[in-house]
């Protein structure tokens, strides 16, 4: 075979070995939730899916007591489901990023070796990004039900703190900073070129700035959760369908305004039907 062949073969290589590593990632992650990410509830059940399944909700019927142990099953909660909801949409920058490293060793004479390393940490910074996003809703989790404006089923108590919610992420969806962030999560090419950084450290931290212009664009649709239900797998499939499309379609910025309307007029009608 010839260089350029080997170069190619290689490179076909590397990325079927980041597509695994990805699916494989996303679907122990997704397993995970439906499983209940150790909280011992069932999503399924939560979902109103469990009778279709031919099981019965498995479900705690108590509130559960608020201590570090189950703070930290919450949080391991919020970032599986993180990875779940995000990682999908994330892949179309891991794979180039993984095409440019095996280039880039090649011409280096290290022919690929250390770019599968490099690629785990762009996606490791990525994710630790959405793990802080985690914390601060594993915080916002416990205020709520403190308050009594989320139940132990973990969905939202009153019509005005869902309209709020609604509301304030259909609004997101037109404001500029967001649209901003979306188009660097939409042009990975363009990320890559204007963010690029050498070496695992360069590696890392370009997956956390990918990882901050991600979360620029979702995080007020992540807040949803609260309103409809945080282990609902109709709210949390919804929500990660909607996040790749918004990214992936040709007129994906469109496709985000119209349901940003649709969001927003949803929340005015809760408050309307409140008052």
């Amino acid at each position: 075979m010839t260089g350029a062949s080997l170069f190619e073969a290689g490179l076909r290589r590397d990325r079927w070995l980041v597509v695994g590593g990805l699916v494989g990632v996303t679907v122990a992650s997704w397993l995970f939730v439906l499983d209940g990410a150790g909280t011992g509830m069932s999503t399924l059940g939560m979902s109103g899916l469990d009778l279709a399944f031919g099981g019965g909700m498995r479900m705690a019927m108590e509130p559960a007591t608020w201590s570090p142990g189950y703070a930290v099953i919450m949080f391991v909660m919020w970032w599986v489901m993180m990875v779940a909801m995000m990682l999908p949409s994330a892949s179309p920058t891991l794979l180039l990023y993984a095409g440019m490293e095996r280039r880039r060793d090649t011409g280096s004479g290290v022919k690929g070796q250390g770019a599968a390393g490099r690629v785990a940490l762009f996606a490791f910074g990525y994710l630790a990004v959405w793990g802080g996003f985690s914390l601060l809703a594993t915080a916002a989790q416990w205020g709520l039900e403190r308050t009594g404006l989320l139940s132990f089923m973990m969905a939202s108590t009153t019509p005005w703190l869902g309209g709020i919610l609604l509301l304030a992420a259909g609004l997101w969806q037109f404001a500029p900073f967001k649209q901003a962030c979306l188009r660097h999560c939409r042009s990975p090419l363009s990320f890559l070129m204007m963010s690029w950084r050498p070496g695992a450290a360069g590696a890392f931290r370009m997956g956390a700035v990918h990882g901050l212009f991600c979360l620029g664009c979702c995080w007020f649709l992540m807040a949803l959760l609260f309103y409809g239900g945080i282990m609902n797998l109709w709210w949390i499939g919804g929500l990660a369908l909607f996040v790749l499309l918004e990214k992936v379609l040709p007129a994906g910025h469109w496709f985000g305004y119209a349901v940003g309307a649709a969001l927003a007029v949803w929340g005015i009608w809760l408050f309307a039907a409140a008052a």
